[in-house]
């Protein structure tokens, strides 16, 4: 059975940080692109960033420079390091595992960050 279980999330004031972890089960997380999503409230689900198997890193533009994702392999972990946090980065941040047609999300964790 395949999971991924994100933690790390809470309440955070403005200029703060977080690091989120990813723990996956079931799959070998390296073979995969592993993707941190985020949903705000009333807002559809959108990328914040990708790490490929080989380490190539993308991260959307409102979070460059402040924002940055790693990958574990030997513990299969995932990770966010969020600085700086801004109100705006508040929502539920989303684990996804994808390779070819194969997808798996976690359940999510939330950040909230108060100005």
């Amino acid at each position: 059975q395949v999971q991924l279980v994100e933690s790390g999330g809470g309440l955070v004031q403005a200029g703060g940080s977080l690091r989120l972890s990813c723990a996956a089960s079931g799959i070998i997380s390296s073979e995969y692109t592993m993707n941190w999503y985020r949903q705000a409230p009333g807002k559809q689900r959108d990328v914040v960033a990708s790490i490929s198997p080989r380490g190539n890193r993308y991260h959307t533009e409102s979070v460059k420079g402040r924002f940055t994702i790693s990958r574990e392999n030997a513990k299969n972990m995932v990770y966010l390091q969020m600085n700086n946090l801004k109100p705006e980065d508040t929502g539920v941040y989303y684990c996804r595992a994808i390779r070819g047609p194969t997808i798996y999300w976690g359940q999510g964790t939330q950040v909230t960050v108060s100005s």
